[in-house]
């Protein structure tokens, strides 16, 4: 596995953290994991979605359905990305965004952090 790329954006005192990360095998998945959640303990949410070869699997882990995991997911089949695992760290800053604004920060967060593998 190979961090490429980490993006931070706050949002309404809540803050992002999207990280891109090049994967070789699909246990590399819960190692990263295991990294984010003890470098994170402190936060809400860490989302992911992932794609090796035709293997495809995401979680919005506790936001609402379909606002962060799928979103992720999304990102990665639009873009033609492979061998790759992106997640989002939340720290909520105690502002709800609602859904679509949650979708839509989720969103922007992964988009530049993978800005530089889909130009």
């Amino acid at each position: 596995m190979k961090l490429l790329n980490k993006y931070i954006l706050e949002l309404k005192k809540s803050k992002f953290i999207a990280y891109y990360y090049e994967l070789d095998k699909l246990e590399e998945v819960k190692t990263i994991l295991e990294i984010l959640k003890k470098e994170h303990k402190k936060a809400k949410h860490i989302p992911y979605a992932y794609k090796i070869n035709t293997f495809v699997k995401k979680s919005d882990d506790k936001e609402p359905v379909n606002t962060a995991g799928t979103p992720l997911y999304h990102l990665i089949d639009q873009n033609h990305l492979d061998n790759c695992f992106l997640a989002v760290v939340r720290y909520f800053g105690g502002i709800k965004l609602g859904t679509g604004g949650l979708t839509r920060a989720y969103l922007n967060v992964a988009k530049e952090v993978i800005k530089e593998r889909i130009e």
